[in-house]
């Protein structure tokens, strides 16, 4: 048995290196200029400990997408529950993501790269079972309590979450960091206009 938990814990270091140093590569470069022989390297394994733990690169990748969205999704939930008012989770919530997802590490992993690997349909469901699903659970209560006028969540999930993308993005690629306070506060805006 101790056998047996000493090779599971080799395995899951191996699978750590490989997505650190995975994530490392693809923030630092894109996915299209980083090779699996690279990836292997700089985490000091060889490809068939790669090919043990994943499919390929494109896996790899899907994988450090998967663990970068986590990470915002906790920061997220974090910065949601620090408030006890649902409209100020929401708020707080929306505000921590556009902060998070603009960090280039994430930002290119997340929003650049994960479309245009994956595909948007993939891309976009991986989105939904996490962050869109986070917020069609905090509208619905919003709306349902009256916080919020009545109207079609789903909608609204899909503008919201396209609007901080879009938003996390253009933050992403200026080069002038000021900006991230005004379009903060023009997301707390453009949430507050959603109050009757």
């Amino acid at each position: 048995m101790r056998q047996d938990g000493v090779r599971a814990q080799r395995r899951e270091q191996t699978r750590q290196a490989l997505l650190g140093e995975g994530r490392r590569l693809f923030s630092e470069r894109g996915y299209a200029d980083v090779g699996l022989a690279e990836i292997v390297a700089a985490a000091g394994v060889t490809k068939g400990a790669l090919y043990h733990h994943f499919a390929g690169k494109t896996e790899l990748f899907r994988a450090v997408l998967e663990e970068t969205q986590q990470e915002v999704a906790r920061r997220v939930g974090a910065a949601a529950a620090a408030h006890d008012d649902p409209w100020e989770q929401l708020v707080a919530g929306c505000q921590e993501f556009l902060t998070a997802a603009t960090d280039p590490e994430r930002q290119r992993v997340m929003l650049v790269d994960g479309p245009a690997v994956l595909g948007w349909s993939e891309w976009r469901a991986m989105d939904e079972a996490g962050s869109a699903r986070h917020l069609a659970e905090a509208l619905t209560a919003l709306v349902d309590a009256g916080v919020i006028a009545g109207q079609p969540v789903a909608p609204l999930v899909h503008l919201l979450s396209g609007a901080m993308n879009e938003a996390a993005l253009w933050l992403a690629t200026t080069a002038a960091p000021e900006d991230l306070a005004p379009t903060r506060s023009a997301l707390e805006r453009l949430l507050g206009a959603l109050r009757p």
